[in-house]
């Protein structure tokens, strides 16, 4: 098990990774800290975290990292680049939290060459189940790995899955994941765009969608809390969506996997990536088909009231 008195690293300090660090700093593990931006460090330096220039520098005060960042590339040169991870002195687990795809396999061999051990244990479940520490970890490794660092996972993790051993397959369930969520988000978006021009009440139409069998994701959640309310504020941009769709069907390539639904909808983000803000939270992909329908998918001005 991880001693509670060890170092516990973490590197990339955005929507996530913020979350975890402040779920590791309340559950009393001392931290060291890494973000390419001044201002996501300075709030868990003043918390007694130790903020650190370098990946590297982390990997020199921790036995345990862990990484939060937004694509491949960047986990790539965090880990192998100059500075990186692995030219630490006191790393002996990296715990890869990212959506990177393939590239996990990768990873595990460069780092097991320096004697790091790797678990990939990405996560599901957004900011919300972050800010309640409900998150679901989806995680892959040897189970002696996995149950050295469960501890730190359940700073965060309310469901912590161990879906395979070999470096890559938490990956592989993340992707798949999100390609259900990406899919439930663009079907209803057509559905309910398709409701409100016939004439119906958005928020009639999901509590039905919700009391019967096409209840998902979307309707549940991210249309109430996000659409009906025009806030768009979910907290996972629209280009990471599209990543991770992309990441799931190059995978579904690779091992000659047609995927005909799921390149109907990787079509369907990048249409709405196009057209959309790079800041664009995913939610806002509902816009694009809103444009097509000539309707917006809002609660009324009176309903609003009447909640308020």
């Amino acid at each position: 098990m991880t001693d509670a008195t060890q170092t516990v690293g973490v590197v990339g300090l955005g929507a996530m990774g913020s979350r975890l660090a402040r779920a590791l700093l309340e559950a009393g593990f001392p931290l060291a800290v890494c973000d390419v931006r001044d201002d996501a460090v300075a709030p868990f330096e003043a918390l007694g975290a130790v903020a650190c220039p370098t990946p590297k520098a982390v990997a020199d005060r921790a036995q345990t990292v862990l990484a939060s960042l937004p694509t491949p590339a960047v986990v790539e040169a965090v880990v192998k680049g100059p500075d990186g991870l692995r030219e630490g002195t006191a790393i002996a687990t990296f715990v890869d939290v990212s959506t990177t795809g393939a590239v996990a396999a990768d990873l595990a061999a460069a780092l097991a060459s320096v004697n790091v051990e790797y678990l990939d244990a990405p996560l599901t479940g957004g900011v919300a189940a972050a800010d309640a520490r409900a998150l679901t970890v989806l995680a892959a490794g040897t189970r002696e790995v996995f149950e050295r660092v469960r501890p730190l996972l359940e700073t965060f993790g309310k469901t912590i899955v161990h879906v395979g051993a070999e470096p890559g397959q938490g990956q592989t369930a993340k992707v798949l994941n999100n390609l259900l969520s990406a899919t439930a988000m663009v079907i209803t978006s057509e559905a309910m765009t398709l409701g409100v021009r016939a004439g119906l009440d958005p928020e009639a139409l999901l509590e039905a969608f919700n009391a019967g069998s096409g209840r998902n994701t979307a309707t549940f959640a991210k249309f109430p809390r996000h659409v009906l309310t025009g806030t768009f504020d979910a907290g996972f941009r629209l280009r990471l969506m599209l990543k991770d769709v992309r990441l799931c069907l190059a995978q579904a390539r690779e091992l000659g996997h047609p995927m005909v639904v799921g390149g109907t909808v990787e079509q369907l983000w990048a249409l709405a990536a196009a057209s959309s803000d790079e800041e664009a939270d995913h939610t806002e992909v509902v816009r694009m088909f809103e444009r097509w329908a000539g309707v917006e998918v809002r609660r009324s001005a009176d309903a609003e009231a009447t909640r308020a």
